[in-house]
C-alpha cells in the first residue's frame, strides 16, 4: 500500500506533513450494515484541506520573515493517509526514508530527494500512535494538531511525540467538572472502540467518580460494527434513565449513531462531546477528478468543470462569500492556529540549531534528532501573547474553551463559547462559564453561607444563610459551616478562619506612651523634690516636718511612679505577679509614712502642753518601726496570695469575639481584695487623724496638707473601683494605672509642693522664729 504524495515544494529545509485529504465514508444504501472497501477514498475533507492551507500560511509566512530563519526557505511535503493506518505509516516511511511514492500534483517540480526534519499531523490519535511508533527508531519528531488521546504522553513508548493540543487527561477531567457543574450525577457514556475513545472514557470515568457523578452505562462503538450492536446501543440509550450522554467520538462515528438514534425516533438527550466531533459540522461530499484543488472547488461549489449529465458548471469564479460550510467556519479557529504553532515550533528550534542572527550557518549539518532535543526546550509568544512550549511529555498548556451548539434561523447550527477550562488555575478557578441557561430552583450557596431548606419545598429549594460569626464555609452549597478554632476568627467573608487580633495595653500606642511619660515625669518630680529637701535638710521647715520620713515618703512615691510600667505590656508570669505585689507594698509604704507624720504632728502638738512627755512614746524609733510594721502586714499577705494562688496570664475571650484580650487573672479574688482594703485601711485612718489634726497651729504641722492628700486618694481610689469593673480589656488596665499615678501625684503635690514653694520662693519665712513664733502665740491664747 503505497502512500499518496498531494503537495510538493522544494526547499533548504524540508517538512512533512501527513493529512486525511480523503475520507473512508459508508454509503447510505449500505445501510451502515456494511464495511467499507478497504482504502476506498470517496469524499474529500474539507477540515484536513484547512488544516493544510494552515500549515501553508505558516510556512509561507516564515519564508517571508527576516526575524526567524533568516535567507532560509522552507520546502514541505505532503500526504495523504485517507484515514488509514496503513497509508499514515507508509506515508511516514517515505518522508523519513526521503522518498516519494506516488506523485499527484506540486506546486513546482520535484528536483532532489530529501530527509524532512519533522512531520506535522495527524488527526487521529491511533494514526499518531502508529506513526509514532514507526519513526521513533529515526528521532524524528511527530507534532500534531488534534491527537489528544493520553496514551501518547508516554515517552518510554512515544520519544518523538509532540502536540499542539492539550491530552485527553485533561479534557476528560474538564468534561467530569462541566457535567458535575450542571449538577448532572446520573449520565451514560459512549465511546469509540479505539485508543482515543477508551483511553478518554477511563479518565473521564475516574474522575467523574472522583467529583460523586454515576454512570448508568458506558459502551463502545465503532462506525462498522454489525447492525445487531449498533441497534444494541440503541437500545441501551432509549431505556435508559440517564438524560446527559458524553460521548467520546470521531465526528464520522457520531454521525452514524445520531443517524441510527434519528431512524428510530429516540431524542431528548443532552449531548456533551469531546473535541473531536462537537467542533465538526460534516459536509462529506462525494467528488471525482484527478487534482486536489479541482476537486477542492468542485466540492466546495458543488459544480464541475466537466459538466455531464446537467451537472452544474464550474467557471473558477464562484464567490465565496455565498458558501456555508465547515470550510468557511472560523470557529475552528482555535485548532488551526495549533497548527500554526506547530509549524514555527519547528522553526524556532531549526532557528536555534542553526545559530541564526541575521543570517543561518548554513554548514550546519542538520539532523531530526537535534530538531527533537531543540524542541523539548523552545518557548516563543505567539503575536497574540499565548507561550507555546511542550512540557516533559510534550504537551502543552492545558487551555479549553466550552463550545455550545445553537441552531440559527436559517436551520444551520451555530458555535458559541460559552466558558473556559484552564488546568493550569487552581482547582475551584479552572472552570468558568457564562452565557448557559440554568434551570435552577435555587442558585448554588456561595463560599461564606449554608444552605437552609425551604419548608415544604423539594431539596433543590433552599435559602442561603450566611455563616454565624466565628463559623465559615469553604466550599459552594455547604450544608453546615464549621466552627473556628478557638484562637481563630472568621473573616469578613466568612470563608477563612483568621488568627484573633491580640490586644494588650504596650507602649507602642498612644494610651500607652502617655501612661509612661506622666509615670516618668512623676518619678524626676519626685527625684528633684527629694534633691531640694537634701540641699535645704538644715532648714526650719524641712527639720520641723520630719525630714527622716519625709525623705521614705519621697523614696516611696518614686516606687509608686514606677511600678506603674508594669503594668504595660504584654502579660506574662513574672510581669503578673510583680505589678500587684510592687504596687501593694509601694503604696503601704507610702501610706504608712503618711500615717507616721500624722502621728508625729499630734504627738508634737501634746508635747508642748505642760507635764506632757508624749514625745518619747513616738519618737524617731518607734516611727521607724510603725512603719516597718505597717509595711510588714502587706507583705505577709502578699506572700499568702502568691503562694495560693498567684496572680498570672490569661487569654480572654468572652469579652471580644473578635480579638484576644491578654491580662493578668487576679488568681485569688480575696488576695487581690485583701490588699487593696488594707491600703484603703491605712489610708482612711491616715485621713482621719489629719482631720483631727487640721485645726493645730499653722506654722508648726503639715496636717491639713495631709488632709487633702488623703482625700485626693481616696476619692480616687473610690472611683476606681467601678471604672475597673466596667472597663474593657485594655481600658481596665489604664483604670488602674491612672488610679496609681493621679494618688501619687496628689500625695506629691499636696504634701511637698508647699514646702518647696517656701524654701524657694519665700525663704524669710523658712526661719525658727517663723515656724515657733505662731505656735507659741496659739498656745498662749489657748491657754
Amino acid at each position: 500500500i503505497a502512500a499518496l504524495l498531494y503537495i510538493f515544494k522544494d526547499g533548504d529545509v524540508m517538512l512533512g506533513g501527513i493529512l486525511s485529504f480523503h475520507s473512508r465514508w459508508i454509503n447510505k444504501q449500505d445501510n451502515y450494515t456494511q464495511k467499507p472497501k478497504p482504502l476506498q477514498c470517496t469524499s474529500l475533507n474539507l477540515m484536513d484541506f484547512q488544516f493544510a492551507q494552515a500549515m501553508l500560511f505558516a510556512i509561507a509566512k516564515i519564508n517571508n520573515s527576516s526575524d526567524i530563519l533568516p535567507g532560509l526557505s522552507l520546502g514541505y511535503k505532503m500526504y495523504d493517509a485517507c484515514g488509514s493506518i496503513a497509508r499514515a505509516v507508509s506515508g511516514a516511511l517515505a518522508l523519513a526514508n526521503g522518498n516519494e511514492a506516488t506523485f499527484v500534483s506540486s506546486e513546482t517540480p520535484c528536483t532532489k530527494s530529501a530527509q524532512v526534519q519533522a512531520i506535522l499531523g495527524e488527526n487521529s490519535s491511533s494514526l499518531c500512535m502508529a506513526i509514532a511508533t514507526i519513526i521513533g527508531p529515526f528521532h524524528l519528531p511527530l507534532i500534531s494538531h488534534f491527537a489528544t488521546c493520553a496514551c501518547l504522553s508516554d515517552k518510554a513508548k512515544y520519544p518523538s511525540f509532540f502536540r499542539t493540543i492539550p491530552s485527553d487527561l485533561y479534557q476528560s477531567r474538564a468534561l467530569a467538572q462541566l457535567v458535575r457543574h450542571f449538577g448532572w450525577t446520573w449520565v451514560g457514556a459512549i465511546r469509540k472502540n479505539d485508543d482515543y475513545g477508551n483511553n478518554g472514557m477511563a479518565a473521564f470515568t475516574e474522575t467523574a467518580h472522583q467529583l460523586g457523578i454515576c454512570l448508568e452505562y458506558s459502551v463502545s462503538f465503532f462506525r462498522t460494527n454489525p447492525e445487531e450492536k449498533i441497534l444494541n446501543i440503541v437500545n441501551v440509550i432509549k431505556h435508559s434513565s440517564a438524560k446527559v450522554i458524553v460521548a467520546f467520538m470521531s465526528y464520522m462515528d457520531m454521525n452514524v449513531i445520531m443517524h441510527k438514534l434519528s431512524y428510530h425516533n429516540v431524542s431528548g438527550y443532552q449531548w456533551v462531546g469531546s473535541e473531536v466531533w462537537i467542533l465538526h459540522a460534516p459536509t462529506p461530499l462525494n467528488s471525482s477528478g484527478n487534482q486536489l484543488f479541482t476537486k477542492f472547488w468542485e466540492a466546495l461549489f458543488s459544480c464541475e468543470f466537466n459538466s455531464k449529465n446537467n451537472q452544474k458548471r464550474c467557471t473558477g469564479t464562484e464567490d465565496l462569500s455565498d458558501v456555508k460550510n465547515s470550510f468557511t467556519d472560523m470557529s475552528l479557529m482555535p485548532i488551526f492556529n495549533n497548527v500554526y504553532k506547530g509549524v514555527y515550533a519547528v522553526a524556532h528550534a531549526l532557528h536555534k540549531i542553526l545559530k541564526c542572527n541575521k543570517t543561518c550557518d548554513t554548514n550546519v549539518t542538520l539532523d531530526p534528532s537535534m530538531v527533537r532535543m531543540h524542541l523539548r526546550n523552545i518557548r516563543f509568544p505567539t503575536k497574540e501573547g499565548e507561550e507555546v512550549y511542550f512540557n516533559e511529555n510534550g504537551d502543552p498548556a492545558a487551555k479549553y474553551e466550552i463550545i455550545n451548539w445553537q441552531p440559527t434561523a436559517q436551520g444551520t447550527v451555530e458555535f458559541v463559547t460559552v466558558g473556559l477550562y484552564d488546568a493550569s488555575l487552581p482547582v475551584d478557578r479552572q472552570l468558568t462559564l457564562q452565557n448557559v441557561p440554568a434551570s435552577i430552583c435555587s442558585k448554588p450557596c456561595l463560599p461564606g453561607t449554608r444552605k437552609v431548606l425551604q419548608k415544604g419545598k423539594p431539596v433543590c429549594c433552599y435559602d442561603c444563610t450566611p455563616c454565624a460569626e466565628g463559623e465559615i464555609s469553604n466550599t459552594t452549597d455547604s450544608i453546615t459551616c464549621i466552627q473556628c478554632p478557638p484562637d481563630f476568627w472568621s473573616n469578613a467573608q466568612r470563608v477563612a478562619c483568621v488568627k484573633k487580633e491580640t490586644e494588650f495595653l504596650s507602649y507602642e500606642e498612644i494610651l500607652g506612651a502617655l501612661l509612661t511619660a506622666a509615670s516618668l515625669f512623676g518619678t524626676c518630680l519626685t527625684c528633684v523634690v527629694a534633691w531640694i529637701f537634701l540641699k535645704y535638710r538644715k532648714t526650719p521647715i524641712v527639720r520641723a516636718n520630719n525630714s527622716e520620713l519625709s525623705f521614705l515618703l519621697l523614696f516611696s512615691l518614686s516606687l509608686c511612679f514606677l511600678c506603674s510600667l508594669t503594668f504595660i505590656g504584654r502579660p506574662t508570669e513574672w510581669s503578673c505577679m510583680l505589678r500587684h505585689i510592687a504596687f501593694g507594698i509601694t503604696f503601704v509604704l507610702c501610706i504608712s509614712c503618711v500615717l507616721g507624720k500624722t502621728i508625729v504632728v499630734l504627738m508634737a502638738f501634746r508635747a508642748t502642753l505642760p507635764g506632757s512627755n508624749v514625745m518619747k512614746w513616738f519618737g524617731p524609733l518607734q516611727q521607724r518601726l510603725s512603719v516597718i510594721a505597717f509595711t510588714l502586714i502587706q507583705v505577709l499577705i502578699c506572700v499568702l496570695w502568691l503562694t495560693i494562688s498567684p496572680p498570672f496570664p490569661f487569654k480572654s475571650m468572652k469579652l471580644f469575639t473578635y480579638k484576644i484580650i491578654m491580662e493578668c487573672a487576679m488568681g485569688s479574688a480575696i488576695g487581690f481584695w485583701a490588699v487593696l482594703g488594707y491600703i484603703g485601711l491605712l489610708a482612711v485612718l491616715c485621713f482621719v487623724l489629719a482631720f483631727l489634726a487640721r485645726k493645730l497651729p499653722d506654722n508648726f504641722n503639715e496636717a491639713k496638707f495631709i488632709t487633702f492628700s488623703m482625700l485626693i486618694f481616696c476619692a480616687f481610689w473610690i472611683t476606681f473601683i467601678p471604672a475597673y469593673v466596667s472597663s474593657p480589656g485594655k481600658f481596665s488596665v489604664a483604670v488602674e494605672i491612672f488610679a496609681i499615678l493621679a494618688s501619687s501625684y496628689g500625695l506629691l503635690l499636696c504634701i511637698f509642693v508647699p514646702k518647696c514653694y517656701v524654701i524657694l520662693f519665700k525663704p524669710e519665712k523658712n526661719t525658727k522664729k517663723n515656724i515657733m513664733g505662731k505656735s507659741r502665740a496659739t498656745l498662749k491664747t489657748n491657754k
